[in-house]
C-alpha cells in the first residue's frame, strides 16, 4: 500500500489530513502540560496541607504529639509530604520527557511536511506548464491547418476562374504552398510537444507524486508512532513512582498500626496523675436529732483529746487541712454572703438607734460554709500550698513548681535537671574547646595570645559551677519528692480516713450548736469559741505567715456594729487599712491594728485605694 499509487489525485486532501495530524500532536501535547500543571498544583496543595497541620514549634501542639494517634499522624503528614514530591517528579518528567521533546518534533515535523508539499507543488506546476505548451503548439497547428486549406481553396478557385491573370494564379498557388508548409511545421511541433509532455505526465504520476507522497506517508506513520511512543512515556512515568506512592502508603498504614490506645492512656496518667490520695467516706450527718446550744464533747471547743483528735496525729503527720490564722479562719469561714446593709439616712448615729444589722434569716449554716471551704478548687493540703496558690494568682511561678501537684511536680524538677545537665555539658565543650585552643596558642604564638582566652574561660568556667549549684539545687528537691511520694501513699490513705470522719463529726456539731428550737441559725458566742480554738491549735503552725498588704485606706462614714461571723464594728470618722477591695458583693475587707480585720458594708466607709499597690484600682 503506498499513497503515491493508491492516492495520487490527493493531494489537496493529503496536505489537509497531514495538517490534522500536526493538530492532534500539538493537542496531545497541550493535555500532557496542563497535566504536569495539574501535579504541580496538587503537589503544592498537597504539601501546605501537611504544613497547614504540622505542629507548631515550642507550642502546646508540639507536647500533644507524644501520644502514639498524634505521632502517627505526624508520620501521616511526612508521608503526604513525600506523596506530593512524587507528583512533582511526575511533572518533572512529563515536561522533560514528552513535552519538550514532542515540541521539538512538531516543529521538525512542520518543516518536513512544508519541504514535501512545496516539492509537490513544484512537480505539479511544472506538469501543469508542459500541458499549456501542448494545448498552445496545438492550438497553433489547428490553426495553420485551417489557413492551409482556406488558401488550397483559393488557389482552386483562382485558377478554375479564367477572367483572373496568371500572375494571380501563381501568387494564389504560392500562398497556398506557403500555408502547407506552415501546417507542416505546426505538425511537427505539435508532435513534438505532446511527445515531451506524455513523458513528463508519465514521470510525474508514476515518479515524482509517488516519491513524494511515499515521503509524506512516510512522515506521518512517524508522527503516528512517535505520539504512540509518548503515550507509552505518559504511562511509564506515572509507573515509575508507583513503589514510592506505595512505600508512603506503606507507612501510612504502618503509622496508623503503631497507634498504641494503652500507651496513650498512660501518657494521660503520667501528665495529669497529681499524686495525691482520694478523700475517704462522708460521715452521715443525723438532722433527727434535737439540736443543742451547748458544747458537745465532739465539739471543735472540746477537751484536749478534741484537739488532738483534730490535729490528726500532730505534726508528724501529713498536713491535709488549709488552715490559716484564727483572724482569717473566722474571716474565711464566717464572711458575709448576704447583701449589706443599705447605710442610714442621716449621717448621725442617732438616725439608727440599733446600727444597722447582717439579714440573719438567710445566713448559711456554718457546716455548709465550712464544708464549701473544704471541697473549694483546687484543694491546697497545707499554709505552704495556699500561699503558693496564691503567689500563682498573682502570677508568680515558684522555682520549685511546688505549686503544682506531687507527681507533676516531679516530672517538671525531672525535666529541669535534664536541661541543667545538657546546659552543663555544652558549657563543658566549649570549655574544653577554649582550653584545646589555648594549648594550640600556648605553641605556636604566631596564631593568637593564649591570655586572650583567659577571660572566656574563666567565664564559661563561671557558668558550669552556676549552672551545677542549680543542679545539685533542683536535684535536692527532686529528692525530696521522690522520697515523700512513696512513703506517703499510705499514711495519706489513713490521714484522708480520719480527716473525713472528724471534719464531719465536727461541723455536725457546729451546725447543732447554732441550731434554735424552733429550726432557725442564731450567731452564739459557743462559734466564736469553737472558731477560736481550732484556730489557736493550729496557730504555732502558721507563725510564718504574712498578713496580706494593705492596699489602701478608708474612713468610716457611719457607725457598724459587726455582730456576724466575718464583720468588724466601726466608729464614724474612723481611719482603717483596706486589705480586699468591694468583689461586687457590696462588702469591704478592712483591717484596725494588724490584728483585727473583717468585713464592712461599702457603702458605710469611702476608699482611698493606693496606685501603687498590687490588684489597686484607680477610683474615679
Amino acid at each position: 500500500m503506498s499513497w503515491g499509487t493508491e492516492l495520487w489525485d490527493q493531494f489537496d486532501n493529503l496536505e489537509k489530513h497531514t495538517q490534522w495530524g500536526i493538530d492532534i500532536l500539538e493537542k496531545y501535547i497541550k493535555f500532557v502540560k496542563e497535566r504536569t500543571d495539574i501535579e504541580l498544583s496538587y503537589a503544592k496543595q498537597l504539601r501546605n496541607l501537611s504544613k497547614k497541620y504540622q505542629p507548631k514549634k515550642n507550642s502546646k501542639e508540639e507536647e500533644e504529639y507524644k501520644y502514639t494517634a498524634c505521632k502517627a499522624f505526624l508520620s501521616t503528614l511526612n508521608e503526604m509530604n513525600d506523596y506530593a514530591g512524587q507528583h512533582e517528579v511526575i511533572s518533572e518528567n512529563m515536561t522533560s520527557q514528552i513535552t519538550v521533546d514532542l515540541m521539538r518534533y512538531v516543529q521538525e515535523l512542520k518543516q518536513e511536511r512544508k519541504s514535501n508539499f512545496h516539492d509537490g507543488r513544484k512537480a505539479q506546476q511544472h506538469i501543469e506548464t508542459c500541458w499549456k505548451q501542448l494545448e498552445s503548439s496545438k492550438r497553433r497547428f489547428e490553426r495553420d491547418c485551417k489557413e492551409a486549406d482556406r488558401a488550397q481553396q483559393y488557389f482552386e478557385k483562382m485558377d478554375a476562374d479564367i477572367n483572373v491573370t496568371k500572375a494571380d494564379v501563381e501568387k494564389a498557388r504560392q500562398q497556398a504552398q506557403l500555408r502547407h508548409q506552415m501546417a507542416e511545421d505546426s505538425k511537427a511541433d505539435y508532435s513534438s510537444i505532446l511527445q515531451r509532455f506524455n513523458q513528463e505526465q508519465w514521470e510525474y504520476y508514476h515518479t515524482h507524486i509517488p516519491n513524494i507522497f511515499q515521503k509524506i506517508q512516510e512522515m506521518e506513520e512517524r508522527r503516528i508512532v512517535r505520539i504512540g511512543e509518548s503515550m507509552k512515556t505518559y504511562a511509564e512515568v506515572d509507573r515509575q513512582v508507583i513503589p514510592i506512592i506505595g512505600k508512603c502508603l506503606d507507612g501510612i498504614v504502618k503509622a496508623a498500626e503503631s497507634i498504641d490506645q494503652k500507651n496513650d492512656s498512660q501518657l494521660v496518667v503520667e501528665a495529669y496523675k497529681s499524686g495525691f490520695e482520694p478523700p475517704g467516706d462522708i460521715e452521715f450527718e443525723d438532722y433527727t436529732q434535737p439540736m443543742k446550744r451547748t458544747v458537745s464533747e465532739n465539739s471543735l471547743s472540746s477537751s484536749k483529746e478534741g484537739k488532738s483528735e483534730l490535729r490528726f496525729g500532730g505534726k508528724s503527720r501529713g498536713k491535709l487541712w488549709p488552715f490559716i490564722k484564727k483572724n482569717k479562719l473566722v474571716s474565711l469561714l464566717t464572711s458575709p454572703h448576704q447583701p449589706p446593709p443599705p447605710p442610714p439616712a442621716s449621717a448621725s448615729p442617732s438616725a439608727v438607734p440599733n446600727g444597722p444589722q447582717s439579714p440573719k434569716q438567710q445566713k448559711e449554716p456554718l457546716s455548709h460554709r465550712f464544708n464549701e471551704f473544704m471541697t473549694s478548687k483546687p484543694k491546697i493540703h497545707c499554709f505552704r500550698s495556699l500561699k503558693r496558690g496564691l503567689s500563682l494568682k498573682l502570677g508568680a511561678t515558684p522555682e520549685d513548681f511546688s505549686n503544682l501537684p506531687p507527681e507533676q511536680r516531679r516530672k517538671k524538677l525531672q525535666q529541669k535537671v535534664d536541661d541543667l545537665n545538657k546546659e552543663i555539658q555544652k558549657e563543658t565543650d566549649q570549655r574544653d574547646a577554649i582550653t584545646k585552643m589555648k594549648d594550640v596558642y600556648l605553641k605556636n604564638p604566631q596564631m593568637g595570645d593564649p591570655t586572650s582566652l583567659d577571660h572566656k574561660l574563666a567565664e564559661v568556667t563561671q557558668n558550669i559551677e552556676r549552672l551545677r549549684l542549680e543542679t545539685q539545687k533542683f536535684e535536692a528537691w527532686l529528692a525530696e519528692v521522690e522520697g515523700r511520694l512513696p512513703a506517703r501513699s499510705e499514711q495519706a490513705r489513713r490521714q484522708s480516713g480520719m480527716y473525713d470522719g472528724q471534719t464531719h463529726q465536727t461541723v455536725t456539731n457546729c451546725a447543732q450548736d447554732r441550731e434554735s428550737p424552733d429550726g432557725s441559725y442564731t450567731e452564739e458566742q459557743s462559734q466564736e469559741s469553737e472558731l477560736k480554738v481550732l484556730a489557736t491549735d493550729f496557730d504555732d503552725e502558721f507563725d510564718d505567715e504574712e498578713p496580706l498588704p494593705a492596699i489602701g485606706t478608708c474612713k468610716a462614714l457611719y457607725t457598724f456594729e459587726g455582730q456576724n461571723e466575718g464583720t468588724i464594728s466601726v466608729v464614724e470618722g474612723e481611719m482603717l487599712s483596706v486589705i480586699e477591695e468591694d468583689k461586687g458583693d457590696g462588702w469591704t475587707r478592712i483591717r484596725r491594728n494588724e490584728d483585727e480585720e473583717g468585713y464592712v458594708p461599702t457603702s458605710y466607709v469611702e476608699v482611698y485605694l493606693d496606685k501603687n499597690a498590687k490588684g489597686a484600682k484607680t477610683y474615679i
